[in-house]
């Protein structure tokens, strides 16, 4: 792109040299400076100004007519108006570009401090984390999640933050802000999810407009680290799905349990679902991104019929195959947050010394 606007002189310059002088092709060399208003800095772009002006010049004393005189005249001007018109537009354009790059600094600092880099490892379990933002150029969106190593096990939560812009960003900050501090006290996910509602209350408070208005759907995860049942706290959110032994099946709540922010209206009881998590099982969890793509058809992306197909031995495979369905469901026209985490069971540590204790008898 950088070479066009010379590519674009020279083409010029052949076919002047080319075709009749009445034709007046060199006329077109103004196209230059223009052309490379969008690629260049102001500096080049003079430069290219120049360079056009100086073929015109050649091409006049080469092969011009003494009578067209005023007509390279004109040329020459019309040049000369392109080039600081072009360098006008070059100077506007990098400084766009400079905003615009300050802009994308502040929003990779942002995601950086929400959405931490998840840890490939938390004890007997193998985590990988997918995030893709509506608005790619931002980077950041309304979408969160967090796991974190505690004495209860490892802990997760992931989340969508209904609405979109800086308001969803702000409210999934002073979520994972309580998360982070909470899942390390709390004895277990109803006094998690509970205190999660009440510390974002106070958050919406200070926020225009009606305080109902600003909610979100999520999942608490609690994964204990000697492989006993796995408790799980649904917040209106999309199903999990767990992948075991070949199976596919969502993990729905027995009981509703209300969104955060939603517990003063709705009542603040929480469901604790359990299921069995052995090892090599994967628990994907996902927002409403994932199930809310749309083809050129309209038809939802059909989630457990595509898990089901997938030849996932790891979490990053996992999220792998699910990104890859997603742009090839969609044409690569996602248009919504999309968050997820893949989480593998590995040997429990309870099973691994159990195991260790028989070899040493059987010795």
């Amino acid at each position: 792109m950088r070479l066009a606007p010379l590519a674009l002189i020279a083409i010029i310059t052949v076919v002047a040299f080319v075709s009749p002088s009445n034709l007046h092709f060199s006329r077109f060399l103004s196209l230059a400076p223009a052309f490379a208003a969008s690629v260049w800095p102001v500096v080049g772009t003079v430069a290219i100004g120049v360079l056009a002006a100086a073929i015109d010049v050649v091409i006049a004393v080469t092969i011009g007519d003494v009578s067209e005189e005023r007509t390279h005249l004109f040329t020459l001007a019309v040049i000369a108006g392109a080039t600081v018109a072009a360098a006008f537009a070059s100077h506007v354009r990098q400084q766009r570009e400079q905003t615009l790059a300050d802009v994308r600094s502040v929003a990779e600092t942002t995601q950086k401090v929400l959405l931490r880099p998840m840890p490939h490892r938390l004890g007997r379990l193998d985590i990988e984390a997918l995030y893709l933002a509506a608005a790619a150029q931002a980077r950041v969106g309304g979408d969160f999640y967090e796991a974190l190593k505690t004495v209860h096990g490892v802990r997760m939560i992931i989340g969508d933050v209904r609405g979109k812009g800086l308001p969803a960003v702000g409210m999934a900050s002073a979520i994972l802000g309580c998360f982070r501090e909470a899942a390390y006290d709390e004895p277990d996910l109803a006094r998690l999810a509970r205190r999660l509602d009440i510390s974002t209350s106070r958050y919406t408070t200070l926020l225009p407009g009606d305080q109902m208005e600003y909610f979100a759907t999520a999942v608490l995860v609690e994964i204990p680290d000697d492989g006993s049942a796995v408790g799980i706290v649904n917040l209106g959110h999309p199903p999990p799905l767990l992948l075991s032994a070949g199976t596919v099946r969502e993990v729905t709540p027995t009981a509703p349990s209300p969104p955060i922010n939603m517990g003063a209206l709705v009542g603040d009881d929480y469901c604790i679902d359990t299921f069995s998590f052995v090892a090599k099982d994967q628990l994907l969890l996902y927002t409403d991104g994932v199930t809310e793509t749309r083809d050129h058809t309209g038809a939802f992306f059909p989630l457990v019929q595509h898990a089901g197909q997938w030849d996932a031995g790891s979490p990053s495979r996992l999220l792998g195959q699910l990104h890859s369905d997603l742009v090839r469901f969609s044409h690569d026209c996602l248009d919504d947050d999309i968050a997820a985490i893949a989480v593998r069971a590995g040997v429990c540590q309870t099973d691994g010394a159990t195991r260790l204790v028989g070899l040493l008898a059987g010795h």
